[in-house]
């Protein structure tokens, strides 16, 4: 194996499948266990009466999280506010994980008609991230900088190079079967983050690919899992176990970590969705038995498909007309269901219950 050095573009990356024993006994053992807890959080999902009801708020909070790995920082109650007042963005922070969350919509709904992981797919996320004509890399200089300042690693160069490393990692991921499919969700990450594909935007296209990932190979029926809080958590060892792989072809505690990651985010995911039921239930109850002619199931999905709400919502669902929906919105503040806000000329109302939720680290 040639030796790395990390000023010298890695243009002798190795192509996959790696050299390496990659399902060794305790790889094999985790990988059941976060199959496991990926089965539960999936099947919870399909048992749920709207499946696709959480995926606005579960997409953000992700696209929240994957941009603060990239230290672009905005907050939760900024996001949510800006995803449904109209008005313009002027945070650059939100404006970027609100462009995120696009990106993974965009990448879903490429797969329903090409069900494939392409390079035409990761440039068309990493546009959609960065909102420009992002393609393959052409031009040299591109090297990865610790805090001090230090260079880490020069990914490869020149884009015949980088091409025929993707057109590899491509052929990897759709037609090898040999692989435990969470573990090759690992390798297939390494190696894009690896390649380093674009000029920008490689850390978040490569968190969306995981997710698309997780779709593709039937893991998961509706990626409703946001991976990157866990990143976010374990940021240095993250880096230290990529740095591994590089430098001394070590896999086994990069693929643990990927695999620790899917465990841990499934059980997660599955403890706040049921807390969003439970807490889903207890509303409709309550907004049952005060405000009986408010009530209905309809309105009740509104209220929990993102914190925020406004009367237009109401309207576009056909709860009734605006003298009526506005009406419904000022009796479920009054009794203490939700809370108004002005932003710009609109009034907001936000779903308190539903926000503590989320931003429960627990």
């Amino acid at each position: 194996m040639e030796k790395f050095d990390q000023i010298v573009p890695y243009n002798h990356l190795p192509l996959l499948p790696p050299k390496a024993d990659i399902e060794t006994k305790q790889i094999l053992r985790k990988a059941i266990s976060a199959g496991r807890a990926l089965a539960q959080l999936n099947g919870t999902l399909l048992n749920l009466p709207n499946p696709t009801l959480f995926l606005d708020t579960i997409y953000l909070q992700e696209a929240k999280a994957s941009s603060e790995v990239e230290n672009i920082i905005t907050t939760n109650d900024e996001l949510y506010k800006s995803l449904v007042a109209n008005r313009k963005i002027e945070n650059l922070a939100t404006k970027e994980v609100l462009s995120y969350k696009e990106a993974l919509w965009l990448g879903l709904e490429e797969l329903k008609t090409k069900p494939f992981i392409t390079t035409n797919l990761c440039i068309k996320i990493v546009q959609c991230i960065k909102q420009n004509n992002a393609s393959i890399r052409n031009t040299p200089g591109t090297a990865l900088s610790n805090t001090q300042g230090e260079i880490i690693y020069t990914p490869p160069s020149g884009e015949h190079t980088i091409r025929e490393k993707i057109a590899n990692l491509e052929k990897f991921i759709n037609e090898d079967e040999t692989i435990d499919p969470l573990i090759k969700m690992a390798i297939l990450h390494y190696q894009f983050e690896a390649i380093h594909p674009f000029s920008d935007g490689n850390g978040r296209t490569g968190r969306i690919l995981l997710l698309l990932y997780l779709k593709l190979s039937g893991l998961l029926d509706t990626p409703a899992i946001y991976l990157s809080e866990y990143i976010i958590k374990n940021k240095t060892e993250y880096y230290r176990c990529l740095r591994d792989v590089t430098e001394k072809n070590k896999w086994e505690d990069y693929i643990l970590y990927m695999l620790d990651m899917i465990e841990e985010t499934a059980k997660k995911g599955l403890k706040r969705l049921n807390k969003i039921s439970v807490a889903m239930e207890e509303t409709a109850n309550e907004i049952k038995k005060k405000l009986p002619k408010v009530y209905s199931k309809d309105l009740i999905e509104i209220l929990f498909r993102l914190p925020y709400t406004k009367r237009q919502h109401l309207i576009d669902e056909n709860i009734g007309n605006l003298k009526t929906v506005g009406n419904y919105l000022i009796a479920l503040e009054e009794n203490g269901f939700l809370k108004s806000e002005k932003v710009g000329k609109e009034k907001l109302y936000l779903n308190q219950k539903l926000l503590k939720i989320l931003e429960d680290k627990e």
